[in-house]
């Protein structure tokens, strides 16, 4: 790959996402950016997240339903999805490392990577559920 040129614009981004938890859209990250670059295009931010992305420097969550979601943390770690709200959550001291034995073993594979993605209720859902019964 060619040198790649400097962006105080793709910056701005990557250090956005990297202090986030919510684990944005790119149009939340887009209308966050336009507060410090009012003229950054829609199409200037899902650009430099996919580069991002391909370069490892950011996750972007695949398979999921709606538009995809990015993340700032590119150590290994899993997720969990809240059916009602939507929320993403990261789940950082889970250890999958028996789960990708088990999956190497069973397949006769060799796993480098894997992403899990484990679906319920957040909390707050569970607990709004719960008070509405």
């Amino acid at each position: 790959m060619a040198e790649l040129k400097h962006s105080r614009q793709r910056d701005y981004i990557r250090e956005n996402l990297r202090h986030r938890t919510d684990h944005p859209t790119a149009d939340m990250i887009y209308e966050d950016i336009r507060k410090g670059y009012p003229r950054i295009s829609l199409g200037t931010v899902y650009r430099n997240l996919t580069l991002l992305a391909e370069l490892g420097e950011i996750r972007k969550l695949t398979g999921l339903s709606g538009p995809e979601h990015f993340d700032g943390q590119v150590a290994p770690h899993n997720h969990f999805i809240c059916r009602k709200c939507g929320k993403i959550i990261d789940l950082e001291d889970f250890d999958s490392s028996d789960l990708i034995r088990d999956a190497e073993s069973k397949a006769d594979v060799s796993v480098d990577s894997c992403n899990i993605y484990f679906y319920g209720y957040c909390r707050e859902c569970r607990d709004a559920e719960a008070v509405s019964e």
